[in-house]
């Protein structure tokens, strides 16, 4: 019994920490956005999160859009890592095809923008891949 309410807090923290590391990505700071998008990094590849990330969802991937619209190389590299771990969490059902649709033209944009970042525009490029690979329904 006190095993599993001790796993039970953790995985609250767990999930405040997220929340907040979330919430940081709309933040005026750049420095405050990358730390946010690092943290998300480490959290989506070391642990399964898709029951907290699907509710999450639209609002994880709204976020990220304004981070890859508006930000500059090293934050643009770091969105684009997070979106494929994001769609690797989501899966190759409808949820991980809908992220990738709506992501997608943006990815193209950074992609094909001569003025980005090698490492946003390769970052950008990985999760096309990936997220191609992982969830578009569509062969073409």
């Amino acid at each position: 019994g006190n095993e599993a309410a001790s796993e039970q807090c953790q995985e609250e923290e767990t999930e405040d920490r997220l929340k907040e590391h979330m919430d940081n990505l709309l933040d005026k700071s750049a420095k405050t956005r990358q730390a946010a998008l690092q943290s998300l990094r480490l959290a989506f590849s070391s642990k399964t999160l898709s029951e907290f990330l699907l509710e999450r969802r639209l609002t994880l991937t709204d976020s990220l859009e304004k981070c890859l619209k508006k930000g500059k190389g090293e934050e643009q590299a770091l969105a684009g890592t997070v979106l494929t771990l994001l769609c690797l969490q989501m899966g190759s059902g409808l949820e991980g095809e809908e992220l990738f649709c709506s992501l997608k033209p943006l990815l193209i944009s950074v992609l094909t923008d001569s003025t980005a970042s090698p490492s946003a525009r390769q970052s950008c490029a990985t999760a096309l891949g990936m997220c191609c690979y992982i969830a578009a329904a569509d062969l073409e």
